[in-house]
């Protein structure tokens, strides 16, 4: 004959076990998000940008020195070009195991140009290497290069101004400036009119550029990156921290 206590810790078992997967299903990734991975990246912006200017030895200090000088302080007239420490990357809003967390992959494959005449810029192009594309996960990877983005056929994303940018004036060193940009994104092969917003300013002999553009991808014939346990929804944002130096 079965004993009363044997059937009571019989009862517990079978209760309890199911009661401890589902807390281990639930909990599980609540700590790998907010314990173990961490954080998303905060969005870009001028701190995001890493480049420096190299100290000049001798004589070629004074110069470069001057040089520098003159450019925070004087006429911004001419031509620039993407510097090092650029940084181009976009932020998808995730929902994984019911719990809510933010993608982003980054990359500094960029190159480009902008020209600035007084507080005119009018004309600007810029290239990406999406193929460069890197975040915290090898598969969030593997799907963004393949099923996602396409990038062995769209290996690029591009920009270009297609409306000049008029600044109220011409930026003084660290006082940044916002107004509006228009032009041609192209992602996934598909090129679509954009208008955001940038902010700009000096850095001594550098311009800086910071701004984020929201993308639907829909309108870029983008797959939903909705994948396993990862949830997406419908649009996300590329954003850009970029810096220049006179060509």
């Amino acid at each position: 004959m079965t004993k009363p206590g044997f059937l009571r810790r019989k009862s517990t078992y079978f209760v309890g076990v199911p009661l401890l997967i589902l807390i281990a299903v639930i909990a599980g990734p609540f700590v790998y998000i907010h314990f173990i991975e961490g954080p998303a990246p905060k969005k870009l912006g001028f701190d995001s940008i890493t480049t420096t200017t190299t100290k000049a030895k001798s004589s070629e200090s004074t110069t470069s020195t001057t040089a520098a000088a003159d450019v925070s302080s004087g006429s911004l007239d001419g031509t620039w070009k993407i510097a090092d420490g650029s940084v181009v990357g976009y932020r998808v809003k995730e929902v994984l195991f019911g719990q809510s967390t933010t993608a982003v992959g980054r990359t500094s494959a960029i190159t480009g140009n902008l020209a600035i005449t007084a507080t005119k810029v009018p004309s600007a192009d810029f290239t990406v290497d999406l193929t460069k594309v890197k975040s915290d996960q090898s598969n969030r990877d593997n799907q963004f290069q393949s099923r996602i983005m396409n990038t062995s056929q769209f290996p690029t994303a591009t920009f270009k101004l297609t409306s000049p940018i008029t600044l109220s004036s011409v930026p003084k060193d660290k006082v940044p400036v916002t107004t509006s940009a228009t032009g041609d994104l192209t992602l996934h092969g598909v090129t679509k009119s954009v208008t955001f917003d940038v902010t700009a300013q000096r850095d001594g002999d550098k311009v800086e550029v910071t701004g984020s553009i929201p993308v639907t991808f829909a309108d870029y014939s983008i797959p939903n990156p909705t994948f396993g346990p990862a949830t997406v929804g419908d649009n996300g944002t590329l954003e850009f921290a970029l810096a220049f130096t006179k060509s």
